[in-house]
């Protein structure tokens, strides 16, 4: 069996996220429902970037985060994903490799520029997400480098890379050399529109024993499992066969068995600046709990600080080291 060089392969999205903060009647005014995330087109891209106002530039994407998140924990990540031979392009691939990441997809040459995701920040800390995905959706199965899925702890992809079809055989294909070599595979379901489109999809993944672990927040859950009841919910989730991570902002984070449901308490945060990479950097912890053999509650609490630590400042980047805040709280990192 190949050695473990990785604590988590990320498969997702490669988009560079550009913030601004509005007011709420901003989302009224553009007809946009708050906490969401929508899919556009180069048009729309243009014509709403032209209204956001001063704005912050970042590399991003849901698993791209959770990679950056697991290197400031002192980890050793690896990224899959795909952006275009463009300034974009150039700039994720830089921030990623700067953080540590192992990030060696080829990218794409002509045609299709980097994906952006251009994300609405309302005075509550809301995110409200505008998501051109351009290259990304050329992610295929000639990605995926077995090598790396064989040498990784973990597989996580996330829900949102489910829409582009030859995304779905990707991971599939990758899911498959990770069981060969007795590796674990993980998914976050992303946001409840992403469940509503492929809810038979994602219980069939769990039923067959495609993923191991499902990351999932009270909404996600709930719509996964068709219930306006947590507790429902959380019933179904532990005899779906997989372990659950599933995230409860302010009231913490449970992890869930069919041997066992655990609890933990939500870290203290002095000011919600930006909710944006909460649930990306709380996978960040677990993932890189389990891939070092972390009891589930210890993985769960490690979850929870790196989330507080992200929700405190703009951006779903850690902007001190998680390794020192971790190393302080008495996690062994």
């Amino acid at each position: 069996m190949t050695d473990i060089r990785f604590d988590a392969l990320c498969i997702g999205n490669a988009i560079c996220d550009v913030f601004a903060h509005v007011e709420d009647d901003f989302l009224v005014r553009e007809d946009l429902i708050k906490g969401s995330m929508r899919l556009i087109d180069t048009e729309e891209a243009v014509r709403l970037y032209d209204k956001m106002g001063q704005t912050v530039r970042v590399s991003g994407g849901s698993a791209g985060n959770t990679a950056a998140g697991i290197a400031s924990l002192g980890g050793t990540p690896a990224f899959f994903g795909k952006v275009a031979s463009d300034e974009l392009g150039d700039s994720y691939f830089h921030d990623m490799k700067g953080t540590g990441v192992h990030f060696e997809t080829p990218r794409l040459n002509g045609g299709t520029p980097t994906a952006r995701s251009m994300i609405l920040i309302t005075p509550d800390g809301e995110r409200t997400m505008n998501t051109y995905l351009g290259a990304c959706t050329e992610f295929g199965p000639a990605d995926v480098d077995p090598d790396v899925v064989a040498a990784s702890a973990i597989t996580y992809m996330e829900g949102y890379l489910w829409d582009p079809e030859e995304a779905k055989k990707a991971f599939l294909e990758a899911a498959k050399i990770a069981h060969a070599n007795g590796r674990k595979v993980g998914i976050t379901l992303s946001d409840s529109f992403c469940v509503d489109r492929y809810r038979a999809e994602f219980t069939g993944l769990l039923r067959d024993g495609v993923v191991d672990v499902m990351f999932a927040n009270e909404h996600e859950i709930k719509a996964l499992y068709e219930t306006a009841d947590l507790d429902t919910a959380i019933a179904a989730a532990r005899e779906s066969g997989a372990m659950t991570a599933l995230t409860l902002g302010e009231n913490g984070a449970m992890a869930i068995t069919r041997e066992e449901t655990i609890k933990v308490t939500a870290q203290k945060v002095d000011e919600v600046v930006d909710l944006t990479g909460a649930g990306d950097l709380f996978a960040s912890g677990f993932l890189f709990g389990l891939a070092r053999d972390y009891d589930l509650k210890s993985a769960a609490e490690l979850g929870c600080l790196c989330a507080a630590n992200v929700i405190g400042h703009v951006g779903a980047r850690p902007e001190t080291a998680l390794k020192q805040i971790a190393g302080q709280a008495g996690f062994e990192v």
